[in-house]
């Protein structure tokens, strides 16, 4: 915070208290993992207080956002590993209602996609951007987000059948 002038400490300290329970959910998606999520907002929240006094007055999450795609897949271009595993954990306590066995099964699937495709998934559907502003913030064309988008729902189709079920059940009502 010593990079941030005081006047503007205040302004960004209230900036990230109001939005970092949202910022840490989209990080989450993206990287599948909490822990990873809280370094990838982290990393990506000392980027923004190093340029506050530039990006304050226009769109300040749009800029925050932008780094933290970006860091994601930059993040997954060097590791180029994935955490495979035979099965999800076991879950205990779960009460069993169709809601938690819904995001249980969506968030194994969600994680067997590669961080450009939950990227891309993230940004269209949970942020409701459009095609445009996803390439732009993930650095891309808008031909890669169609195709990413369109690879990465088809795969979710496949590692999660029972997704369509439901979504076809509602459908009926």
């Amino acid at each position: 915070m010593e990079d941030v002038p005081g006047g503007e400490q205040a302004e960004f300290v209230a900036f990230v208290r109001a939005r970092q329970h949202r910022l840490l959910r989209s990080a989450y998606l993206v990287c599948g993992d909490h822990h990873l999520a809280e370094d990838l907002l982290q990393g990506a929240l000392v980027k923004l207080a190093l340029r506050w006094g530039r990006v304050r007055g226009g769109d300040p999450e749009a800029y925050l956002r932008t780094i933290m795609y970006r860091d994601a897949v930059s993040w997954w271009r060097r590791w180029r590993r994935e955490n495979l595993t035979s099965a999800p954990p076991a879950m205990t306590g779960v009460d069993g209602s169709e809601d938690a066995s819904t995001r249980v099964v969506f968030a194994e699937a969600l994680r067997r996609l590669t961080p450009r495709q939950r990227a891309v998934l993230v940004l269209r559907f949970l942020e409701d951007q459009t095609e445009a502003r996803t390439a732009e913030v993930l650095g891309v064309s808008v031909g890669t987000v169609k195709s990413q988008t369109a690879v990465a729902l088809k795969r979710l189709r496949e590692l999660a059948p029972e997704l369509k079920d439901l979504l076809t059940v509602g459908e009926g009502r």
